[in-house]
């Protein structure tokens, strides 16, 4: 395959996609993030070396969230797994439409190893009215976290203002919901999954995140474009503390969203924070920018690098389709091994790579 203006170039013209075109988030043209120790997801993490975090007043604590985010106190309980863990994902009106990002990805929980047991744990975030109407009529855990100044039913132009308030008010979301002594999975609803990825989750790790490129494997996860659209965090002191830093940051670095922050304070936050940040690994958890993901060991893959929800829907649609031809083999045929994804034409096509 080749790159318009040379493959030397595709690192750097898919780190800047994946730094200005990121989230998960459903109104953009663009996919924001260029992104065995557990048998069971419902196996307890309690034994991990990481301080457990340390409840703020109760009274207080339970008021700012309940102003902040009403019903989600009372939410967590009823979806959060045995070890206190939630997934969370993101729609709008357009990604909640019958056949488009929240179908597919509720389908290959089904249609995946093991794993539709896991769309009992997932909160599907709605950003507006037409996206929690949406996600209510095919699963029973959606919260509104509704901008009320603004229209994001649609795809809308990434990096507007309105964009921007949006990703980081997730963000907030997400500390509240550490704040609460809750654990949380977040993925990016243009991510398809097959098998389960707590499999590769590392105990000891504050947050373990997907990347855009892990090859060289050796290299350091810091020298990684991490990818926030597909990333975990354990309810502690310490991922509290990292929460509140990166959204501080975001002073410094006015007009960026909550990705492209991330990645240029990562190593702030290892060195101030003594934060424990691991890369997970493309064979493993892939997409469309490092694609060489192999059927045999594939978690996730996700739609990045594509622009377009009519690009993404489509080319994740083939990827489904060729996940249930693979599974549909004989375990004698599984074991030849070599299955790969064919190449997700559209969106390769919509930033300049050829088939």
């Amino acid at each position: 395959m080749g790159f318009a203006g040379g493959k030397e170039g595709s690192h750097m013209v898919s780190f800047l996609l994946g730094a200005v075109l990121p989230t998960a988030f459903l109104f953009f043209l663009a996919s924001d993030r260029l992104g065995e120790g557990f048998s069971r997801i419902s196996m307890s993490w309690g034994n991990g070396t990481t301080t457990p975090v340390t409840p703020a007043p109760e009274a207080h604590a339970q008021q700012d969230h309940e102003i902040r985010f009403p019903g989600l106190a009372e939410l967590l309980p009823k979806v959060a797994m045995e070890d206190r863990t939630v997934i969370l994902t993101m729609v709008n009106e357009a990604w909640a439409q019958p056949n488009s990002l929240l179908d597919l990805q509720r389908e290959s929980f089904k249609n995946g190893e093991d794993i539709a047991h896991l769309l009992n744990h997932v909160i599907v975030i709605a950003v507006d009215a037409g996206g929690f109407r949406g996600c209510k009529a095919v699963h029973p855990h959606c919260y509104l976290l509704e901008l009320k100044s603004t229209n994001l039913s649609s795809e809308e132009r990434f990096m507007t203002k309105e964009f921007l308030e949006l990703v980081w008010l997730k963000v907030t979301f997400q500390q509240t919901i550490l704040e609460l002594g809750y654990n949380f999975l977040f993925t990016d609803t243009d991510i398809l999954w097959f098998r389960n990825p707590f499999r590769h989750i590392t105990l000891y790790a504050d947050m373990t995140c997907s990347t855009d490129y892990f090859r060289p494997p050796t290299s350091s996860p810091m020298d990684k474009t991490l990818n926030t659209g597909f990333y975990y965090m354990k309810s502690t002191n310490r991922s509290i503390e990292m929460i509140k830093y990166w959204r501080a940051a975001r002073e410094r670095f006015p007009g960026d969203n909550e990705q492209g922050v991330f990645n240029k304070i990562k190593n702030e936050l290892v060195s101030k924070l003594q934060a424990r940040i691991v890369a997970l690994d493309t064979a493993y958890f892939g997409g469309f920018c490092e694609y060489n993901s192999d059927l045999g060991r594939i978690c996730t893959i996700h739609a990045n690098c594509c622009i377009g929800l009519e690009n993404k829907v489509p080319d994740l649609r083939d990827k489904a389709a060729e996940w249930k031809n693979y599974t549909s083999l004989t375990p004698e045929e599984r074991k030849k091994g070599g299955f790969k994804w064919t190449a997700p034409a559209r969106c390769w096509k919509t930033i300049g790579w050829s088939v």
